[in-house]
């Protein structure tokens, strides 16, 4: 039995996260449309989360011997901090706010195909347009990105609760400002797949992801804290009214960027990225049949093609980096045995 939960530990991890993601997702529009800042939640957010991820570091900090922090490594960890954290949850809940949970969770997807894309420009990919790995991560990222402009462009005729009037549902699309905010989840995309390029160099100079963790969050937390500063004009918006409002925040910090990161580092590092990326299109698919449940969010047929290509084009950039990874191990140890399906190249 033992042996059996070990075979799916790494998979049940991977659809608990993939749960957490979706439940804040949905947790974060609601409070929102409650009366909720987003810019106002992201600062509670990072306090909980730091609050919650620097006693683990402190103490695990301790039992090792790791390496001060330099002012190169504080630099990185500011700079990370501002693009990876600070600008993209402020741009991506403002996505979320102006579209809808479905729209939000669906253009996370691009994040393997963007990342690809930036990392090819900064050599840290080889393209080769006469091996079939190299072709299906250019087919894959086409298609997703050309998924996510069908979701933002071609919205269609309603599939579910085209019943209800946009008046009367208080979590409707935001009609015209539909397309604004599929920029804004589309430039939170952007700044999550230059946050992952920018965690190379990093690692390097500071091998260290626990104690990087709490630094990331607390630095967030002051950035975040600047813009409602200025931009907040109402005291008001600093307090929390309802239940829902504090238990969105609660589970935003703990689970959103607490919990969650240890669970993301302990399947990568036992599973390697791949496998965490495939469970990606699970959080879109729960969020949506929640949303459209109690949200009574409006389903598009364009969103829905869409979304759909945005899953296929993953898995086709996933596919490509999984022969490549397969390539990569061959290479190093010439005396593994050859999985032709896995290693064809045209």
């Amino acid at each position: 039995m033992g042996g059996l939960l070990g075979d799916y530990k790494y998979a049940l991890a991977m659809f608990g996260l993939q749960f957490a993601s979706a439940g804040l997702t949905l947790l974060s529009r609601a409070a929102f449309v409650r009366g909720t800042s987003p810019r106002v939640f992201i600062v509670y957010r990072q306090a909980i989360a730091t609050l919650f991820v620097a006693p683990i570091a402190y103490f695990t900090r301790r039992k090792s011997s790791g390496s001060s922090i330099g002012l190169r490594s504080f630099a990185l960890i500011f700079l990370l901090s501002l693009i990876g954290v600070t600008i993209n949850q402020n741009i991506f809940f403002e996505g979320l706010f102006l579209s809808s949970s479905s729209m939000a969770s669906a253009m996370t997807n691009l994040v393997p195909a963007i990342t690809f894309v930036m990392a090819s420009i900064a050599g840290l990919e080889k393209v080769n347009i006469r091996s079939s790995r190299s072709i299906a991560k250019i087919v894959g990222t086409v298609i997703c990105v050309g998924g996510a402009v069908s979701m933002a462009m071609l919205k269609g005729p309603k599939l579910l609760n085209s019943e209800l009037p946009q008046a009367n549902s208080a979590f409707g699309s935001g009609g015209k400002n539909w397309l604004l905010g599929c920029l804004c989840l589309f430039g939170s995309t952007c700044c999550w797949s230059l946050w992952l390029i920018l965690q190379v160099p990093l690692s390097i100079s500071y091998p260290d992801p626990v104690s990087l963790s709490a630094w990331m969050c607390f630095l967030a937390t002051i950035q975040s804290a600047v813009l409602p500063f200025f931009l907040e004009k109402n005291a008001d918006a600093w307090i929390l009214h309802s239940k829902l409002e504090l238990i969105s925040v609660f589970f935003a910090g703990v689970l959103g960027s607490g919990l969650s990161f240890f669970v993301q580092a302990w399947v990568v590092s036992q599973k390697g990225p791949l496998f965490s990326a495939m469970f990606n299109p699970l959080s879109t698919v729960i969020v949506t049949i929640l949303a459209t449940a109690f949200l009574h969010e409006e389903i598009y047929t364009g969103s829905l093609i869409g979304a759909l290509g945005v899953v296929i084009g993953l898995y086709v950039v996933l596919w490509g980096k999984a022969k490549e990874h397969v390539k990569i191990e061959e290479d190093a140890d010439p005396n593994l045995p050859t999985v032709n399906i896995l290693t064809d190249e045209s």
